[in-house]
């Protein structure tokens, strides 16, 4: 029996790849944290939310949590993405 080795690595050209304008500063800004919904991540991101409200002036906190987390967040909690400057993806136990 061979083992088969894959490459997950994306093949296609990214040339016309762009990032997104950093933020000059969060103040005013709208911040989505998108928790993959473990117990661990509550009282962390409780404390991040504090954070960037109180040390960087955010104007609102997005708080989403996937239904399940070891799948890509559902479409339906995505539709508010138009409206966020910017988002942090988190991970706990």
């Amino acid at each position: 029996m061979s083992i088969k080795f894959l490459d997950p690595t994306y093949q296609s050209d990214l040339t016309d790849f762009k990032y997104a304008p950093r933020l000059k500063s969060f103040k005013d800004s709208v911040v989505a944290i998108i928790s993959n919904g473990k117990r661990g991540t509550v009282p962390f991101f409780d404390c991040l939310e504090t954070e960037l409200k109180q040390r960087h002036q955010v104007a609102e906190v997005v708080r989403i949590t996937k239904s399940n987390y070891s799948t890509p967040a559902d479409n339906l909690l995505l539709n508010d993405t138009e409206r966020w400057n910017a988002m942090i993806s988190g991970i706990g136990d």
